[in-house]
């Protein structure tokens, strides 16, 4: 408890500190008693997260919570652990991030009672829309009305203040004038004009939204991800993006859940440059579980398209970990698009510049950011990432295609970390630009939804994608499931066996190890390595975990085109 108090004056200065270290002690002893025991505890291979939308597959005979519950409990039960739920409250755009009610369930997708059914099976990630709220929500509204309680809920900038340091991630304006009985006002808007941030100098903000994430983990949330989380403070004269202060309502909010409920799993999610993103693990004790590995999915990206992964290997192999207690949430795809900002710095300019044009060139679309000096710059790949590794009109097989998209995979799953798996990647969707055409935003290129019947159609259909991607990626999923080399918490060293190779050694506590080769290229290659030294003992018994298939390591390991093994001693 002194702690939280410790943050509080931090952010508050003592007296007012104080006054809101009472509330939330209260908040603290009236939830305590309502929190769920955990399913599990902790983090282990046999854990994977599947990001989805609440309406992603529908029936016309259930509200679509039940409809997804039941089809990950007959479809993924033993190959996914975890459901991320994307916001599935009130909303009003922005496809849930605007939310206008943090507490209530959107009754076109079901009710609380459809959202407990997915704890039957697997555990439950809730969004914690921290940064902004919607425009049509009570607290907005009744700043609108000029009601003193929701008064200083908001950021109003006064005529003339200098915001040109802050960091943008639109191009839209950053501030949206607001009609009120006590006149016109610049509200700060970061996202949109129907996404209004939240002030968080005022303290009685940061206790609703302590009062919120609480209520999430009295409804089962096991991990609890944290949007946009980087803006969350803001300071005149500043860039407004990873501030201290930010960092510090981190610790707060870790704190309190460690009083509350120290099962619960906290994932910061930062599309920011690398070492800005694993600051956010903070000393490895006091802030996220777990961060989000931006710089992933455009790292593979590259690796793919220019045949290479001598930089992707670089830079996993310096990735470090504060302590033993934090790891990576990893992805290649999310409902947003593939952001560029995290590779600032590992790749060149040119090299960026060149995943844009293949982009657009893969029938893809780029959304844009508004610079300090006025000008805009690529932000966000918009595509589907089946796309984004093969270009829809290409004149070459399926099987080729799958073979790429299964490879990329698994260097994901092959990192230290936790594998965050997002539905349209499992079943191997491509891009939805019909969708754009209705909404006329670029993100909708990758949130098709489905109806049940006709995705469960295509999945049984043995010679199509969707068939083909999923079988191979539920395979990986179970492989990797059943070695305890995949550890989140264990060790990674990543090799130099060819450029064109991604290679990576996992180890488990015990000792058994996995040697785990990814040929990014469309030729033969050769891994240059020596497997009795690199996997210790003797190397002549091998047994790729993927295929089965035997391998003698005293003689050279060829990999055709995008394969990938994952080679370990036989048992």
């Amino acid at each position: 408890m002194n702690k939280i108090l410790e943050h509080l004056i931090a952010l508050y200065g003592s007296q007012v500190g104080r006054t809101a270290f009472d509330r939330i002690e209260l908040l603290i002893s009236n939830y305590q008693p309502r929190i769920p025991a955990p399913q599990v505890s902790g983090l282990t291979e046999r854990d994977a997260i599947l990001i989805t939308y609440g309406d992603q597959v529908c029936s016309p005979d259930a509200p679509p919570l039940q409809t997804l519950a039941d089809f990950c409990a007959q479809y993924l039960r033993n190959v996914i652990s975890s459901i991320h739920l994307l916001p599935f409250f009130p909303y009003s755009s922005d496809d849930g991030f605007s939310v206008i009610d943090y507490k209530a369930v959107h009754p076109a997708l079901g009710d609380w009672e459809d959202v407990t059914r997915f704890r039957r099976h697997f555990r439950l990630m809730f969004d914690a829309v921290l940064n902004h709220v919607s425009a049509q929500s009570e607290w907005f509204q009744s700043f609108l009305h000029d009601d003193p309680r929701c008064r200083d809920y908001f950021i109003v900038v006064p005529d003339g203040v200098d915001l040109s340091q802050v960091i943008r991630p639109r191009t839209l304006p950053l501030l949206t004038r607001f009609s009120t009985p006590s006149g016109t006002k610049n509200v700060w808007t970061t996202f949109s004009t129907d996404q209004i941030d939240l002030n968080y100098r005022n303290p009685a903000v940061l206790l609703e939204m302590v009062d919120t994430l609480l209520s999430y983990a009295a409804r089962g949330a096991e991990l609890i991800r944290l949007d946009a989380i980087a803006f969350l403070w803001k300071e005149f004269g500043t860039t407004c993006l990873n501030l201290p202060e930010t960092h510090r309502v981190i610790q707060l909010v870790r704190t309190v859940l460690d009083e509350v409920a120290p099962h619960v799993i906290l994932v910061t999610e930062t599309n920011v440059p690398h070492v800005d993103n694993v600051s956010y693990f903070g000393d490895g004790t006091d802030e996220a579980h777990m961060v989000y590995n931006f710089a992933l999915p455009l790292l593979t990206l590259h690796s793919f398209h220019s045949g290479n992964a001598t930089t992707l290997s670089r830079w996993a192999g310096n990735l470090s970990l504060p302590s033993p207690r934090v790891t990576l949430f990893n992805f290649l795809a999310s409902h947003d698009g593939i952001g560029l900002n995290p590779a600032r710095g590992i790749l060149a300019d040119s090299e960026i510049d060149a995943l844009v044009a293949r982009t657009l060139a893969h029938a893809g679309l780029v959304s844009y950011k508004q610079n300090s000096d006025g000008t805009t710059s690529p932000y966000e790949l918009n595509i589907n990432y089946f796309d984004a590794l093969s270009d829809p009109n290409a004149d070459e097989s399926l099987e080729m295609q799958v073979d790429r998209f299964i490879a990329a995979q698994a260097i994901m799953l092959s990192l230290v970390g936790v594998p965050g798996i997002y539905f349209h990647s499992l079943v191997g969707s491509r891009g939805w630009r019909d969708g754009v055409a209705a909404t006329g935003q670029n993100r909708t290129i990758n949130r098709e939804k489905f109806d049940v019947g006709a995705l469960e159609h295509e999945l049984a259909d043995l010679g199509s994608r969707r068939n083909k991607v999923f079988a191979r990626y539920t395979q990986l999923l179970y492989v990797r499931s059943a070695h305890p080399a995949f550890d989140p918490y264990g060790a990674m060293r990543v090799l130099n066996a060819n450029p064109s190779i991604f290679s990576v050694l996992r180890v488990a506590s015990e000792g058994a190890s996995v040697l785990c080769l990814h040929n990014v290229s469309s030729h033969l290659q050769t891994a240059e390595l020596n497997l009795s030294q690199t996997l210790g003992g003797e190397s002549r018994d091998l047994v790729d975990l993927i295929s089965g298939h035997a391998y003698d390591g005293r003689e050279a390991i060829r990999l055709a085109p995008y394969q990938m093994l994952w080679l370990t001693h036989r048992r």
